[in-house]
């Protein structure tokens, strides 16, 4: 396998996730991309996440902080130069999660932390979590994302970011500060440098020695890459249309929370707007046209749902949802 790895020299959101897109554009046959990168003060959102229920956009912005949406599924995250993110992209024939994680657990061993895979996307030491991971599947090439808390700042995370009371309680936790941990304390000559040789070792351990090493925008075509960077920082991307629902329900399920906004005309599902921070964003993406014109009635929207035909885990979730419906009843 090819392997290219890209050491970001930018610390604005927009401009990274824009180099983060463009490499999974430019992904070439049997390649794995390793793209290490920074943000400063910056809150990330899923792609389906609702920005005003996830950040205190107004004191984050107050504060100097940028709002920033990702291409990938999954929750709110907090970077700052204390945090450290890491991006596969792979040749979709070749993306294995599996050996991903093996870069990124391995590159964490190395420095004598024991981490492991918890849950849906979370690395953890000691049932506390470091790293928050994502993924987007394109037609040829596959995106797995996420952080790696070394010395963030944990109040600044915990007054940015909002989390739900759902989750709180789904997941029994007190607090997003309880369940959440900085690699320093584990070990205190750990530092963002020494984090990023570990991750290049590790990489260069799994998938063999790279001859090629870029650092920031170089061999990058910069029209493209500036398109891109109008998107990420654009209004339309970050934060959407605000409409007023008729309807608002909100609930959670073991894969993630969910919150279903209707529009109503004459009995019907005239839009409806979903806002998720479930791993599956192509799902996600697709109730809103399953539902569009559906009777508003709980049984029929339900029915609706169960009807459709994407796959056994999809399925699984458009049930969840059915059922959860259906319980309304409306």
């Amino acid at each position: 396998m090819n392997t290219r790895i890209v050491i970001g020299n930018s610390l604005d959101p927009w401009r990274n996730l824009a180099i983060e897109e463009y490499l999974l554009e430019d992904v070439e046959p049997k390649e794995c991309i390793l793209y290490l990168w920074q943000n400063q003060n910056t809150v990330v959102i899923g792609k389906n996440q609702n920005a005003w229920k996830e950040c205190r956009i107004q004191l984050l912005e107050s504060e100097g902080g940028k709002l920033a949406r990702r291409s990938s599924g999954g929750g709110a995250v907090f970077h700052d130069t204390g945090n450290l993110n890491f991006s596969f992209l792979v040749d979709k024939r070749f993306y294995d999660v599996n050996k991903q994680l093996e870069v990124v657990l391995g590159a964490v061993n190395d420095m004598g932390i024991k981490a492991v895979f918890s849950g849906r996307n979370d690395l953890t030491v000691d049932d506390k979590k470091f790293s928050g991971n994502a993924f987007c599947i394109r037609k040829k090439s596959a995106l797995h994302h996420g952080t790696i808390l070394i010395s963030a700042s944990m109040e600044k995370l915990t007054r940015y970011l909002e989390v739900s009371e759902d989750k709180i309680r789904s997941k029994g936790i007190e607090s997003i500060r309880s369940r959440v941990v900085n690699l320093c304390e584990y070990n205190p000559r750990l530092d963002v440098p020494s984090m990023t040789q570990g991750l290049i070792k590790s990489f260069e351990r799994v998938y063999g020695q790279t001859q090629d090493i870029r650092y920031g925008e170089e061999g990058i075509d910069q029209n493209s890459l500036n398109k891109l960077n109008e998107k990420y920082e654009s209004w339309e991307w970050r934060f959407g249309e605000s409409p007023r629902f008729d309807i608002e329900l909100n609930t959670r399920f073991p894969w993630g929370g969910i919150q279903l906004g209707l529009e109503l005309q004459q009995a019907r599902i005239a839009k409806a707007h979903v806002y998720s921070d479930a791993m599956d964003e192509a799902l996600i993406e697709m109730i809103p046209e399953i539902l569009q014109g559906c009777l508003f009635n709980s049984d029929y929207i339900a029915e609706t749902l169960s009807q459709v035909k994407v796959g056994t885990q999809r399925e699984e979730m458009l049930q969840d949802i059915a059922g959860w419906i259906r319980s309304k009843g409306f």
